[in-house]
């Protein structure tokens, strides 16, 4: 397998722009929300009051599109995302596979941490995940859970669900609660309507994943959060990742855990 380098390049060159679960999968993987910086104090305060979407792990220096604290070289956040998401006045206008030609001095960089950090702990445990068997992006949905809001980011709470043998919960939430840098704990585990989610068939976000009868769905905080409190705060232009294409660094995950 191709080495996490090798990968950031093929993303540089859009080569690879499909969602990064099941890759690089014993690096830190992480949610990116750019923004101008008169937005990036309540930007930073959302986050602070909602940890467990908004896991900080790096804030940039306005106009630095350079990521130096997780890479071994130099990540540049323009290209080394597979697929972005361009938001303005709160309306989705586009999802190119760079951001070069809309690069602006005044952006901040926000790096928040993502469920995929977690998962080649579970599977090295001989726990299966099972949209990564299937080759399937994991299935987000947007829940009933009211996010603390910062100025004007404010909205509901979205959650990734991976089910499980109802055997291995425990054991789920005893692996994952160790990144808390990546969501950390499950927020919910079982009935989706406890939480909003009226049809577990039909994500907001990703792909539908078959729950057999004896697996439970399990849900966690999850990083799109803030694309939903972007549609509410409609700043004049915001870049995220398209969900589930994350970027992926060169950090061990074996270093987050705790």
């Amino acid at each position: 397998m191709e080495n996490v380098q090798q990968l950031r390049m093929k993303i540089r060159a859009n080569e690879f722009t499909k969602p990064t679960t099941g890759y690089g999968m014993d690096r830190l993987q992480a949610n990116v929300v750019i923004l101008p910086k008169k937005y990036a104090y309540d930007f930073l305060l959302f986050c602070i009051r909602n940890p467990k979407p908004c896991p900080i792990l790096e804030v940039t220096d306005a106009g630095s599109p350079y990521i130096k604290k997780y890479s071994d070289d130099i990540i540049d956040i323009r290209t080394d995302v597979p697929k972005y998401r361009v938001f303005k006045n709160g309306e989705l206008v586009d999802e190119p596979f760079d951001i070069k030609d809309i690069w602006q001095d005044d952006f901040v960089t926000f790096l928040l941490g993502c469920s995929f950090t977690f998962e080649n702990e579970l599977i090295n445990n001989g726990i299966p995940v099972k949209h990564i068997n299937q080759g399937k992006n994991v299935a987000m949905y947007i829940t009933n859970i009211e996010t603390e809001p910062a100025g004007s980011f404010r909205g509901k709470q979205v959650v990734s669900m991976r089910p499980f043998h109802y055997s291995l919960i425990p054991r789920v939430v005893e692996i994952t609660s160790r990144f808390p840098s990546a969501h950390g704990s499950p927020i919910h585990i079982g009935d989706p309507t406890q939480i909003g989610i009226k049809d577990i068939h039909s994500p907001d976000f990703g792909d539908p994943i078959d729950i057999a009868e004896d697996e439970v769905p399990v849900f966690w905080a999850c990083g799109v959060t803030p694309q939903v409190a972007l549609l509410n705060s409609k700043p004049d232009i915001t870049i995220t990742h398209a969900p589930g294409h994350m970027l992926i660094t060169d950090y061990p995950t074996a270093k987050l855990a705790r």
